[in-house]
């Protein structure tokens, strides 16, 4: 009789120390989890900075808790190809006295244009580009497809993508920049359409930059998408408002979270808030706590 309640207090103290022990490690293991998660958050220019000259710009990532920042062409900061080697080197000063890096360049250079001329000078806007981060500290050029030109085949337009990115890619490498080529463009933002542009471009310094499009969830959905594309990713990724719309970025972020992604994921606004800093700050919050929650 002894004997059996001894077992019995045993295999409760056991079931006990188990359930304990589950509770203690779960709680364990997600800050585990959370502490492996490298992706940072960070700004695109386009539309919440697109009026701060440079040193505001700065100041207000400083402010919001946002360290990293891709400066788009042609908005207030002026940071642009026509810069001086001492203005370039101004730029970058900036942002070595900032805790705020710069993360790249968003130009408008395309490629899928049907004039010759057009694509040519696409291409060599790009090299700029490429030397103007150099020369300020970045790190890449974000560039994109901008669709099928009309009376054009398909195939032959995404060919010509394809081998203008491996052109850029080989001279970006050259001064350590990354091409993020932004899925862009009525039909070649289709995740099917990049993923053959990019069996064409197979120069590993071009390079995916996600952006977040509703036609993502299009198709076989966004699982499927994503994996038609994870190989290629380069250090950026474009999102909207964490707030607004319907976009499950919970689910995106997982995702990327499960190929162990470090790279920048990065706002590109639609609105236009009146405090900057607020808004910043109130997307900011609401990524970290999607990184918590995975």
């Amino acid at each position: 009789m002894n004997q059996n309640l001894h077992r019995r207090d045993f295999v409760k103290n056991t079931l006990i120390t188990g359930c304990l022990a589950s509770v203690l490690a779960d709680p364990v293991k997600a800050q585990a989890k959370r502490n492996s998660l490298h992706m940072q958050f960070g700004l695109v220019t386009y539309l919440w900075g697109k009026d701060m000259k440079l040193a505001d710009l700065i100041e207000t990532c400083e402010a919001s808790g946002i360290h990293g920042v891709e400066l788009r062409t042609e908005h207030a900061h002026g940071v642009e190809p026509i810069l001086t080697a001492s203005a370039r080197n101004e730029v970058k000063k900036r942002f070595a006295d900032s805790p705020v890096e710069l993360v790249g360049y968003g130009s408008n250079a395309q490629y899928h244009e049907n004039d010759p001329t057009k694509l040519r000078q696409n291409i060599e806007l790009t090299k700029r580009y490429i030397e103007l981060m150099h020369d300020c500290g970045g790190t890449g050029v974000k560039v994109k497809p901008n669709g099928i030109p009309s009376g054009v085949s398909k195939q032959k337009t995404i060919e010509q993508i394809g081998k203008s990115l491996n052109e850029v890619a080989e001279y970006g490498e050259g001064y350590g920049q990354q091409i993020r080529v932004e899925v862009h463009g009525k039909e070649t933002s289709e995740l099917p359409v990049m993923r053959e542009i990019f069996q064409i471009a197979d120069h590993p310094n071009a390079t995916i930059c996600w952006n977040s499009n509703d036609i993502d969830l299009t198709g076989q959905g966004l699982e499927q998408n994503f994996a038609m594309v994870k190989d290629r990713f380069g250090s950026t990724v474009h999102i909207r408002e964490l707030n607004q719309g319907n976009y499950p970025y919970d689910k995106l972020f997982k995702l990327f979270a499960d190929i162990q992604y470090d790279g920048w994921i990065l706002l590109e606004a639609r609105t236009n808030p009146a405090d900057k800093i607020q808004a910043l700050i109130e997307q900011r919050e609401r990524f970290e706590q999607m990184l918590n929650a995975i």
